[in-house]
């Protein structure tokens, strides 16, 4: 069995209030979730409104496979939000 984890990091500038950094962060949770069969959330920087940190995992019985499966949610969350990406953390375990 192998895990994919991952952590991406993302700047919303045009962000002015937590509640606005909620709809952003709930909404690529959401549809993340709902497209791949994956474990997501907001992992950190709670109380900071410009900056989104998600985390997400899968499980599969091939390297291979958790790899393509943590690159297309990431070119998935890239592509479906306005917030940049700063930085993404992967790991397979």
């Amino acid at each position: 069995m192998f895990i994919g984890a991952c952590t991406i990091y993302l700047t919303a500038e045009w962000v002015t209030s937590l509640k606005e950094k909620r709809m952003v962060v709930k909404s690529i949770i959401e549809k993340s979730k709902h497209k791949f069969n994956i474990s997501i959330a907001e992992v950190d920087r709670h109380d900071v409104h410009r900056s989104i940190v998600i985390g997400f995992v899968c499980v599969s019985n091939e390297a291979a496979h958790v790899d393509r499966m943590m690159n297309t949610v990431i070119d998935y969350i890239e592509n479906n939000t306005d917030a940049v990406v700063d930085r993404v953390e992967t790991e397979i375990l």
